[in-house]
């Protein structure tokens, strides 16, 4: 994804914990509620307590029948691709009707809810939040706020308590989010993100589906076909792009059209989801999930007994190469577009794509063991693909263009 939220970048440590509830202690007259990224928070606010919630029930895992492929296929992307065009439409427009606003928060507070949104993205986006260091002021922190926000909705099917979550855990979660976008935030945090809805052409579209993708985990834990997954992929990370173009602007040299562009920041999210998926198949079966498509491991002659015993075979070999090749073909697709951002918005984009794509370098140095070992970028590769995506984002959108089509 764009922006990354994976959770095993582990949760928010005590110390943060604590001086975000402080920061969040805001007069009665501003009628914001204490809050945190912390998961026990968020539970909080979308209706029970994680300690009083051990007998609540959870939707038992199922796969759904697959339909012909064909209609699959027609259904996922065509369903993705709608919402691209809106959002497309939206920025071009460059405006949108904003439900009156019934909260004026004083600026001093929205600066600090603003701040500890970066200091959220500082501590577990480290490189990522280097590069909106170059973003225009209102950028960056429109950014950091989005950012904040998925992180919050990942925790809560991924975090400490995620095996208490409920359906309607999440149904008051999206009624927390329509809140937001009519300017009635929860908490601190959400009020950054109101804000920035109320300055830039962000559709709520994408925020719903990104809950979608979570109501997903929750009742599934197979995917029958790559059309499947590309909708579950859509949902969890290609959305973040869609949140995140319209923030980030695109370069007025530039001649891509703006849904070429929005769909590239698509593509990017997929590839970064699908790189995810290849990078913890191991830690996602001792879970009892398999994000891989089922008929392509039965094609390779894979069952599920494989994945779960962890067998490094050669038919796990060539069927990873595959997987692999695939999503270098979404970060190809994607490169395509992120030369036609703004300028100041292109470093930040160009590290998240290099990272990502090492770690499919990484699951390949492993022999393809995603069972046992996970695959890693260093530390000194991570600061070495600092300059070299900075110096991507100095190639103007003209010349990306032409040497893509060399």
């Amino acid at each position: 994804m764009l922006l990354d939220i994976s959770p095993s970048q582990g949760q928010l440590s005590h110390s943060l914990r604590s001086e975000i509830r402080k920061l969040c202690r805001v007069s009665r007259r501003t009628r914001w509620n204490s809050c945190s990224t912390n998961t026990h928070s968020v539970y909080a606010s979308v209706g029970f307590e994680p300690e009083m919630s051990a007998n609540l029930p959870i939707l038992s895992t199922f796969v759904s029948s697959a339909p012909a492929a064909r209609d699959v296929v027609v259904s996922s992307r065509q369903k993705v691709y709608e919402v691209v065009l809106k959002q497309a439409a939206l920025a071009k427009a460059q405006s949108r009707s904003i439900a009156a606003v019934d909260l004026k928060p004083d600026i001093n507070l929205l600066k600090e809810a603003y701040d500890r949104c970066g200091e959220v993205c500082q501590e577990y986006a480290k490189t990522f939040y280097l590069g909106t260091l170059l973003m225009t002021p209102e950028r960056r922190r429109a950014i950091w706020a989005i950012y904040v926000w998925c992180r919050r909705t990942d925790e809560l099917v991924d975090g400490p308590n995620a095996s208490q979550i409920t359906p309607f855990a999440l149904d008051r979660w999206e009624e927390r989010l329509n809140d937001l976008f009519a300017g009635r935030p929860y908490d601190m945090l959400d009020a950054a993100v109101s804000d920035t809805v109320s300055k830039f052409p962000v559709d709520i579209q994408p925020f719903k589906d990104m809950i979608k993708g979570m109501r997903m985990d929750l009742e599934r834990s197979r995917y029958s076909n790559f059309d499947e997954l590309y909708l579950y992929c859509y949902y969890v990370a290609g959305t973040v792009g869609l949140m995140s173009v319209p923030v980030m602007g695109i370069a007025p040299e530039s001649k891509a059209t703006t849904e070429s562009v929005y769909s590239a920041a698509l593509a990017l999210g997929i590839a970064n989801q699908l790189t995810n998926i290849l990078r913890d198949v191991g830690e996602d079966a001792s879970r009892g999930r398999i994000y891989l498509p089922r008929d392509e491991l039965a094609q390779a002659g894979i069952s599920e007994e494989d994945v779960f015993e962890g067998r490094v075979t050669d038919r796990w070999r060539s069927f990873m190469k595959s997987q692999i090749r695939r999503a270098r073909m979404f970060f190809q697709e994607a490169e395509k577009g992120v030369s036609a951002l703004s300028q100041a918005s292109r470093w930040p984009i160009w590290a998240s794509l290099l990272l990502y794509r090492e770690i499919l370098d990484e699951i390949e140095r492993n022999d393809y063991n995603n069972f046992t070992k996970r695959a890693c970028v260093g530390k000194a590769k991570k600061l070495m693909a600092l300059p070299a995506a900075y110096g991507r984002s100095l190639i103007s959108p003209s010349s990306h263009e032409h040497f893509v089509n060399l």
